[in-house]
């Protein structure tokens, strides 16, 4: 059952901080809130947060931060998106559109040409109806240890400026996912 549906449209803040605690307050106390665990992967923290809040508690988040990645030969940086999280009283309202539209609308102004992400497999019609495209090459990400391994989930990319244009070749993240 969704909860109450607000009349007054929703408004995305930037989040000084995002924790543990907030994480709980949108997808509630579980051991693996985003269906990823059986990755076995180490994820990084997004440094830019951005959420929305109905009634005062937090409903919607999506994270960001810029990462250093290889496209082919070329080393350049993404904008990584992450953490990206609706309430389940709240999915279906739109709430995902507007936290992810609004962390783009920043991820523009910190200068790569692309943000990247990577998403469940049912998911990924949800990103494409917000303009994003699955990579159809497979992405390495670094991991503790000096490891190097194959992102087992599907990765996506956004164009941040209308002349940005994503080459081809092997993909190769130079940090943690995130």
């Amino acid at each position: 059952m969704s909860e109450n549906r607000s009349t007054v449209a929703p408004t995305v803040v930037r989040l000084a901080q995002y924790t543990k605690a907030d994480q709980e307050e949108i997808l509630g106390n579980s051991d693996d809130p985003f269906g990823v665990a059986w990755t076995g992967l180490t994820w990084m923290p997004k440094e830019n947060h951005f959420g929305i809040r109905h009634h005062g508690r937090l409903v919607a988040h999506a994270g960001l931060l810029r990462l250093p990645v290889a496209i082919g030969d070329a080393e350049t940086e993404v904008v990584g998106v992450g953490g990206v999280a609706v309430s389940p009283g709240m999915q279906g309202q739109g709430l995902a559109r507007l936290v992810v539209t609004a962390a783009l609308e920043h991820a523009r102004t910190m200068g790569p040409q692309h943000a990247l992400l990577f998403c469940r497999p049912p998911l990924v019609s949800l990103y494409q109806r917000l303009g994003w495209h699955p990579l159809d090459k497979d992405v390495l990400v670094e991991q503790p240890g000096g490891r190097l391994v194959t992102m087992p989930l599907r990765t996506m990319v956004t164009p941040l400026c209308d002349d940005a244009r994503w080459s081809s070749g092997p993909v190769r993240l130079f940090s943690l996912p995130m």
